[in-house]
Order: structure tokens, then sequence, then C-alpha cells
């Protein structure tokens, strides 16, 4: 399935409750998109999260659904660890 990441920006600090974590995974199911995981900046304004999903279009009905914000999406390759620096 191919990867996303989505950034999003808030007008305000991001604040989630378990509830609100689960509507949102909820919703995301119903549209066949899966969060991976998220990166929050340190004022809370702003989220870069990592999606698997069938399409952008996906993407975008499941925040319109559920009320989330997407500034952009960009589809990428998968990541793999930065490996050690070799040393000696």
């Amino acid at each position: 399935m191919p990867l996303y990441i989505i950034e999003r920006e808030f007008a305000e600090q991001l604040e989630l409750s378990g509830e609100d974590v689960r509507l949102i995974e909820d919703v995301n199911a119903a549209e066949g998109v899966s969060w991976v995981f998220t990166f929050l900046t340190a004022d809370r304004r702003r989220s870069y999260c990592l999606y698997e999903a069938p399409s952008p279009e996906a993407i975008l009905a499941a925040a319109e659904r559920s009320g989330t914000p997407v500034s952009a999406i960009t589809e990428v390759t998968r990541a793999y660890p930065a490996e050690p620096a070799a040393t000696g």
C-alpha cells in the first residue's frame, strides 16, 4: 500500500483526547486509511503524519469526515533507519 506524509497546520495547539484518537482511527478505517506515526512540532501547531492509504483522495475523505486539516499530502517510499557511521 502506498505511503504518504500528511502535513497538518492547526490554528491552536493540538490537544487530542483518547476519544478523539479513536474517532479519527474509526473514520480512517472506514476510508481504508491507516495511521503509522506522527511527528508534532514543539509549538503543537503543526504535525507530520505517516499514513498508508490507497490514494490521496482517501486521505482527504477521512480528514473531511473527522474534521482534521490537511495542508499537504506527499507520497513517499518506505523509510529505513539510518545505518550507524563506520568507525575506525
